[in-house]
């Protein structure tokens, strides 16, 4: 019990998680800023984008068991072409991260 104790308190003496660069969405590539309203099950998820329109986004196969996400969470979205109603997400933000995109003025929440 001791021991568990004792790396308890050094994990929380570490600080703050430092953000050195963050992932911006690239306009040549047709990315957006997104907010995860929903989670539609099935890897699909409703997503509320920056341009005002809200979309059926699902999340790829590579991203699938290595990144979770949840309702709240900003991420990237990819609309598709041929269907401007559903996207690809491509990338997901961590709380700092999105403190950072607000403190720059990328995000207003």
């Amino acid at each position: 019990m001791a021991n568990y104790a004792s790396t308890k308190r050094k994990r929380n003496a570490q600080g703050p998680e430092v953000v050195t660069r963050v992932r911006l969405p690239r306009a040549y590539d047709r990315e957006i800023f997104g907010f995860v309203e929903t989670l539609l099950g099935s890897n699909r998820l409703k997503v509320r984008c920056v341009d005002g329109k809200e979309r059926m986004a699902r999340i790829p196969g590579k991203m699938k068991k290595r990144i979770w996400i949840r309702e709240g969470d900003v991420v990237i979205v990819v609309p598709w072409d041929f269907q401007d109603e559903k996207a690809d997400v491509v990338w997901r933000y961590t709380g700092p991260q999105v403190d950072y995109l607000v403190r720059k003025g990328y995000l207003n929440r």
